[in-house]
């Protein structure tokens, strides 16, 4: 699903006037930049339709993680699940929210989006610091019709904890052992090479001001910008394009029902369309809601999102979950957000 709009600042807050008359007119939440346009998005249509405010900040899915388990928002939003140990432990549940994928971008003349391919182990040992040239022979030979410099990679990533990093170096893992031997999969690690911008926007600064430069970020962000996207060679053998076919190509092979705790990773996913580095991003909630009320407007605003999300979404690159998925999560909201004497907060009863 796809639509266009105006970023702004990954730190902003989507900020919408509420209505003084509704029982909760303000609900909060924290984490993750990858889903922050189409939250934006959300959050203006939900005020006109319920005057609730929805004040988002997009300050990483650390961040997110943080501040659910420390109670000063009412959701907290990351792209990197949690294990269902972790969200037993915190008293949490999480449900996917939406899918989309994480692209590496480069600047280097002369090279226009799509034309650069590269594979996972190419990708990995560069971020590693082992391929240090684009004239390097194995960048040549998957590129012999591109010109590429002999210059020097500046390699460009997060410097923030952050799940579009959990979601790529959870590709670089599978696809490259160099990466998995060394600095391996997590939402920040320890980078061989290259400089770090907090957020989408930090990265994406550097890889606009430095030539041969290469950075990696989320996909409506690397559209928005007019950034130069890289192809690359997925499981089935296939240089591919990241496209909202190919994220859908990839989300088409998970297998929610069968995942603790929604706990799924869709990268590196069979298929011959399938874009490598597609990733899902999902809502923290307690499972013991101190305030009922307010438990119930997140829930409603998030409901609402998923019967209504969809269309609002059509000029912005992200996978909507399918029916299945959100009866499945519906079914959990029920079973495990519970209120008052252990009662379950929804469905809401009008």
């Amino acid at each position: 699903m796809t639509f266009k709009n105006t970023l702004i600042a990954a730190a902003a807050v989507v900020g919408i006037a509420g209505s003084a008359h509704a029982a909760v007119d303000k609900i909060s939440g924290a984490g993750a930049t990858f889903p922050y346009p189409v939250y934006s998005k959300w959050a203006q249509a939900y005020q006109k339709k319920t005057g609730v405010q929805m004040n988002y900040q997009a300050i990483g899915s650390g961040g997110g993680i943080k501040q659910i388990k420390a109670n000063t928002v009412d959701f907290g939003a990351s792209d990197a699940p949690l294990k269902k140990e972790e969200l037993d432990q915190a008293g949490l549940m999480q449900f996917p929210m939406v899918m989309g994928g994480v692209v590496p971008v480069v600047r280097i003349d002369g090279v226009d989006a799509g034309r650069l391919k590269l594979d996972g182990k190419t990708l990995g040992e560069i971020y590693a610091g082992k391929i240090t040239k684009w004239s390097d022979p194995a960048i040549k030979q998957m590129n012999p019709d591109l010109d590429l410099p002999d210059q020097q990679i500046t390699v460009v990533h997060r410097s923030d904890g952050s799940g579009t990093t959990w979601i790529f170096t959870s590709y670089l893992t599978k696809t490259s052992d160099v990466w998995a031997k060394g600095p391996g999969h997590a939402k920040a690690v320890a980078w061989p090479t290259g400089v770090g911008g907090k957020g989408n926007q930090g990265v994406a600064s550097y890889v606009d001001r430095i030539k041969n430069s290469i950075g990696y970020v989320e996909y409506a962000y690397a559209l928005q910008n007019d950034m130069t996207y890289v192809s690359l060679k997925n499981k089935a053998g296939n240089f591919v394009e990241p496209t909202s076919d190919n994220f859908q190509a990839a989300a088409a092979n998970a297998h929610w029902e069968k995942a603790p705790g929604f706990y799924e990773v869709l990268t590196d996913q069979p298929g011959e369309k399938s874009w490598p580095i597609t990733g899902a991003s999902f809502i923290l909630m307690y499972k013991d809601a101190k305030n009922p009320k307010t438990a119930q407007a997140v829930l409603k605003f998030f409901d609402w999102a998923y019967a209504e999300g969809d269309d609002m979404a059509d000029q912005l690159d992200y996978v909507p979950m399918p029916d299945n998925v959100v009866k499945l999560v519906h079914d959990k909201w029920h079973e495990q957000i519970k209120g008052q004497n252990d009662k379950p907060i929804w469905p809401v009863k009008q």
